[in-house]
């Protein structure tokens, strides 16, 4: 999940000529992708602070400063901002070029300054205060939530900070945005810069057909005879599982797991690790300065966690409940192997190779099998065939849009009066210059001012699944169908939101432990009878996933799932470790870390060069810093939500309906626990997740 919103207009106030020629200035519904260029971005970014700064000024100067004087006033500077950024940060992630990416990281510092000097304005402070003291009994409860946030996140902004500590923060919060742009960048750059051709088919035996079809696709788009394999998820991950030649799995893992650092066959070259001391130190040095012990404290104060201690006693149980049972399954890998000739010890490219194996030999299916029954556009209307049944909207594709790849496609929603209330772009495939992973971002936030000035939620939404080839449509594996339920689940929460407020509608406002609520809960679908009859259809033939193939995909569901479990709990320890156990006094080895959280509760040998630290994105780059805990933290409540759905039935309306209402349409306008407990009656419970990971 994607950038910080910035801070402030919806259509440009702007009336000279760089208006007529800028699209980033200009007043439409959706983006101009196409006409977007790098020099448009910095000029209008200025132009839009600059504008945004005097605006700030007259506003303060009013007599009456009321909810309707100044808060919709600024949230529509915020607006214009935001819609004007928006564009330019998908940009960077999903095509990104040397001009794009020195225009953005120019843009970096100015609005970081903008938003620490929006933070630190006591004038502007002094009268949220005197609002929420004047007007807070005759305001509702979502108008009070906003100023309750906002008056939070001044005090977090450093608004009481004076002279030199003033000043330093801002110049902190400068250099890591550098920082953290710097590091992403070094990881795509380290991911492009390995590639491996083969000329001979046999070094390629196990890799489904639609992995060499790939592979070969990818040399003839450079040049090459033969098969061209890369570091791009859906390259590795084929190989990784399925290629028989030992040696060449050993060969990508470790190109893979050094990324951007001292080991590996780019060595030094795109390294990561000095940026992501100087990360840690800035951000303990952030903390300290508004008064923090360490940045993990920094982190919850905006967060539904409570402390530090809760989170690693979360973290700690789920661990020992997990723990032996992912031994067991480890140790039955191994002796699994070792059936079929392998010896000694399974090393890391083994795991995911026999895991295949081994689930092929349980269930009788493997994971390419299942490829053709889910082909694109049959996996697409299931998805909102499901979606439309629980929550009354439908979706119609639009054609007529500005794209930023001919791969793009976007869709219009329509609630149950048949208006658009929504609409999102889908760039499903992977391609060169297009960071990995998946995620959802917001493009355009809906809102409803005073004035009579309206907008409708835009979600992006992102993957990286390989293409249509050879005239076949793209067929995804069940694992990439879960991945497209997780993001469009970020995505309704996002566009189905009825606040009106644009502060908290949406994703907007939502604690980040549990943001991930509806995403984590919209997996579900793709593991029950009922639902993946919806999704299925062969690309030849239209035959949905026949029965017995069913039961055994949901027979396997929780294969290894206790490995899987410890694996995010590694990640999510070592994570809060670093921000937690980070001071002054205590300038600590990142990769002594992470041995020290892996001996807790790893059960797979990882080589001394692996350096996974140093392509971890989502704490380093992203939002998660602090907070990678939230993943199983909001699985918790989703695992507990989605219980009701099984006591009612999949797919009831009024379940569904119910959940629209007291959850997806809510955004941030309550906290997650009064909406999970008007939802469910109660609060959260860990037990349906340990159920529903098969962990006893």
């Amino acid at each position: 999940m994607g950038h910080d919103r910035m801070a402030t207009i919806i259509r440009p106030l702007i009336f000279d000529n760089m208006t007529t020629t800028n699209p980033l200035l200009q007043s439409q519904a959706l983006p101009q992708f196409s006409h977007i260029l790098p020099d448009h971005i910095e000029p209008a970014i200025k132009k839009i602070i600059q504008m945004n700064e005097a605006e700030l000024e007259t506003l303060l100067s009013q007599q009456s400063l009321t909810w309707t004087s100044l808060i919709e006033p600024l949230e529509k500077l915020d607006l214009t901002l935001s819609y004007a950024w928006s564009p330019v940060g998908h940009l960077h992630s999903v095509m990104d070029s040397e001009p794009l990416r020195e225009a953005y990281d120019n843009c970096l510092p100015l609005l970081s300054a903008y938003s620490t000097a929006m933070g630190q304005n006591k004038t502007l402070f002094q009268a949220y205060q005197s609002i929420k003291v004047q007007q807070g009994e005759s305001l509702d409860a979502v108008q009070n939530k906003i100023l309750d946030d906002s008056l939070r996140d001044f005090k977090l902004a450093g608004v009481s900070l004076e002279g030199d500590a003033k000043k330093r923060y801002g110049e902190i919060k400068k250099q890591l945005s550098k920082l953290t742009s710097t590091y992403e960048k070094n990881l795509l750059d380290a991911t492009m810069a390995w590639r491996k051709n083969i000329t001979e088919k046999k070094v390629l035996i196990g890799l489904p057909e639609s992995a060499l079809q790939q592979a070969k696709k990818t040399a003839q788009d450079n040049q090459q005879q033969g098969y061209t394999i890369s570091l791009e998820f859906p390259s590795y991950y084929a190989v990784i599982t399925y290629a028989d030649d030992r040696k060449l799995r050993e060969e990508i893992y470790h190109a893979y797991s050094t990324r951007a650092s001292d080991q590996g066959p780019n060595a030094n070259e795109f390294d990561n690790s000095k940026i992501m001391q100087q990360i840690l130190s800035l951000r303990y040095e952030l903390a300290a300065l508004l008064g923090f012990e360490n940045y993990a404290q920094l982190s919850l104060s905006t967060k539904m966690a409570e402390d530090t201690t809760q989170v690693f006693d979360f973290l700690n149980e789920l661990s020992q409940k997990s723990k032996s049972q992912a031994e067991n399954e480890i140790q039955a890998l191994q002796e699994f192997a070792q059936s079929l000739g392998f010896k000694g010890s399974l090393q890391a490219w083994d795991i995911s190779y026999y895991s295949e194996k081994f689930k092929q030999q349980k269930y009788t299916f493997n994971s390419e099998s299942l490829r053709p029954y889910f082909p694109e556009n049959k996996v697409l209307q299931g998805l909102f065939d499901i979606t439309e049944t629980l929550y009354g909207v439908s979706f119609k594709e639009k054609k007529d849009i500005n794209k930023w790849h001919p791969d793009v496609r976007y869709f219009q929603v329509f609630n149950n009066s048949n208006e658009v209330c929504a609409g999102f772009y889908l760039d499903l495939y992977a391609r060169p210059h297009k960071r990995g992973g998946a995620w959802m971002d917001d493009c355009r936030d809906h809102y409803e001012l005073s004035s009579g000035e309206k907008d409708i939620s835009v979600a992006y939404l992102t993957c990286n699944f390989n293409g249509p080839v050879d005239g076949k449509p793209a067929l995804f594996t069940h694992d990439e169908v879960v991945t497209l339920f997780h993001e469009f689940g970020h995505g309704l929460h996002h566009m189905l939101t009825r606040i009106k407020y644009p502060q908290v509608s949406g994703i907007s406002g939502v604690p980040w432990d549990a943001v991930e609520l509806p995403s984590q809960f919209n997996e579900n679908f793709c593991y029950h009878k009922e639902t993946l009859k919806l999704i299925s259809g062969h690309y030849e033939t239209g035959e949905t996933l026949p029965d017995e193939m069913i039961d055994k995909l949901i027979a396997a569901k929780n294969f290894q799932s206790a490995m899987m479990m410890v694996r995010q709990l590694e990640f999510s320890l070592f994570d809060f470790h670093l921000h937690h156990d980070f001071n002054k006094d205590n300038n600590i080895n990142i990769q002594h870390v992470l041995n020290d959280v892996r001996a807790q509760v790893s059960v797979i040998n990882t080589p001394e060069s692996n350096r996974f630290q140093n392509g971890f994105s989502h704490i380093f780059a992203g939002g998660y810093a602090a907070g990678y805990y939230s993943y199983k933290w909001a699985e918790v409540l989703s695992a507990d939500a989605f219980g009701a759905f099984e006591e009612t039935g999949i797919l009831n309306k009024t379940t569904g309906k119910k959940f629209l209402e007291t959850i997806l349409s809510k955004g941030g306008s309550d906290t997650p626990m009064n909406l999970f407990k008007k939802f469910r009656g109660r609060e959260p419970s860990i037990a349906p997740l340990l159920r529903h990971c098969g962990i006893h």
